[in-house]
């Protein structure tokens, strides 16, 4: 939909004159055919059909002359004495005069009548635009997106060319590179004052564009330049504000939701900062105190104490050190896989190996030999960061023999391009709608009646992410739980090292 030229401006064709002839030639011809039946005046009305259809569809131009030249045809032709311009009545002097007159008229009324309804369809096409505009607008995400959409409706309303360009975070301009200089600064000055410049609106009318600001001066977003207009399209003006208007609203919007996004994720930065200080805080403030006690009451009374409540009071000490030693390990691992941005340290390892590293560590802790693994022959190897998939592993272990009085089975094996890790116990069996919460920070089963805070979970599934792979439980079959650690095995394998 470009804008209509004013038919006031625009020149007559060659058809038009074509169509003045002809609609001149069929009045005479008719008036000729009735000559004999019909009286003068009625001969009259058919030049003065002539008229209305010429000035209804024509040009003004051709209209008036179809007018004249329809009064000097009648009198030419019909008027007495015929084949003369001469006049003998003054009666039919009077009649041919009030017949230019209204056909000069009902010519001016007729182009009146065409103009308002072209003004009127092309006000519609402009609202239907508008609101077409506006609905797109409600449904995107991001500047770039507005950009393309505001581009696309000044190439439908103007001929342009338009340029639409938005202010970048450094306060310039998104501008081609071919983009003129002149237009440039017209642009910025547009956005410098908060107004439109250009022809018809009084600042700096010897151009031959407009250029309208996005935004008010509290809130720009950027500047529309419509090449090619005129200084009386002051409807086509207005609609190119409208739709910088829509535009600029749009990236407020995107704006102000940028900003309530960020506060949000500030909000819920600050929530979980203060969660896990207050939950770190207590898990090293509990066992440190029962390490100073132990050491305390050794350092002071060990004159007095039995060696058997020297050996408790030592086992306190290792056990609650061992405590901090793990909470400590998992919060700054928990840490630095969820806010730092350097990659993982990978290498090809055998899966075989890292358990086995696992369970002579753990093994200390299970003096019952609960453990039994199950490890599948021939895996290939996996590109991992050994570190990391071994405290996953020895998270989940822990926590299998922390909740859990019965035996443990871990489970390694292959298929569908992954490796499979399976720990899974008989303790008291965790609610579905548990899954997912339980590995959040800060989250423990409500059953377990254990301390901690909870990271040990939230370390093994973001261990996961990170590696590419998934860490799922779900319940196992006979009754307890089952942890399954799922990581993508590479297609080809290190050439030498395949087992």
């Amino acid at each position: 939909m470009h804008a209509a030229p004013d038919p006031e401006d625009a020149l007559p064709s060659r058809r038009s004159w074509m169509a003045v002839a002809a609609l001149l030639t069929a009045a005479t011809a008719g008036g000729f055919l009735l000559d004999h039946h019909v009286s003068l005046t009625s001969q009259a009305m058919l030049y003065v059909l002539a008229v209305v259809i010429a000035s209804y569809t024509l040009h003004w131009l051709p209209s008036v002359v179809c007018a004249v030249a329809a009064v000097t045809a009648f009198n030419f032709f019909f008027v007495p004495p015929r084949w003369t311009f001469a006049v003998d009545n003054q009666e039919n002097l009077i009649a041919l005069f009030t017949m230019l007159l209204v056909a000069l008229v009902i010519s001016r009324l007729a182009a009146a009548l065409r103009r308002e309804t072209d003004n009127a369809h092309r006000n519609e096409q402009r609202a239907r635009q508008l609101q077409t505009l506006a609905a797109d607008l409600s449904g995107i995400g991001t500047p770039q997106e507005v950009q393309t959409l505001g581009q696309r409706a000044l190439n439908a309303a103007f001929d342009g060319p338009c340029i639409l360009a938005l202010q970048q975070a450094d306060g310039t301009l998104d501008l081609a590179t071919d983009t003129p200089a002149t237009v440039g600064d017209g642009l910025a000055c547009a956005m410098r004052e908060a107004a439109v410049l250009g022809p018809g609106t009084g600042r700096w009318p010897g151009l031959g564009a407009w250029y309208v600001p996005l935004g008010d001066q509290g809130q720009m977003h950027g500047a529309a330049c419509i090449q090619n207009v005129l200084a009386s399209d002051t409807d086509g003006r207005e609609h190119a504000q409208a739709l910088c208007a829509l535009l600029a609203q749009a990236l407020w919007r995107l704006r102000l939701a940028a900003s309530v996004q960020t506060a949000q994720d500030e909000s819920h930065r600050q929530q979980v900062q203060s969660t896990y200080l207050a939950a770190i805080s207590h898990d090293l403030r509990t066992p440190l105190a029962a390490v100073v006690g132990a050491a305390t009451s050794l350092q002071t009374q060990r004159d007095k104490l039995s060696v058997q409540e020297q050996e408790r009071l030592l086992d306190s000490i290792v056990s609650e050190a061992r405590h901090l030693s793990t909470v400590t390990e998992n919060t700054l691992q928990l840490v630095q896989l969820t806010n730092a941005a350097q990659p993982l340290r990978r290498d090809w390892e055998s899966m075989e190996e890292i358990v086995g590293a696992v369970l002579a560590r753990v093994r200390q802790r299970d003096p019952a030999r609960r453990i039994q693994s199950r490890i599948a022959t021939g895996l290939p190897l996996i590109r991992v960061d050994p570190v990391l998939v071994a405290q996953l592993i020895g998270n989940l272990l822990d926590n299998a023999l922390k909740y859990s009085d019965g035996a443990i089975d871990l489970a390694v094996s292959t298929g569908d391009g992954t490796m499979r890790v399976a720990v899974k116990d008989r303790g008291t069996e965790i609610a579905p709608d548990k899954y997912q919460a339980i590995f959040e920070p800060y989250s423990r089963s409500d059953q377990s009646g254990q301390r901690g805070a909870g990271l040990g979970l939230a370390l093994c599934r973001t261990i996961a992410t990170a590696h590419g792979g998934s860490l799922l439980l779900r319940r196992r079959a006979g009754g307890g739980n089952c942890f399954t650690l799922t990581l993508p095995l590479e297609p080809q394998q290190p050439p030498g090292d395949t087992p």
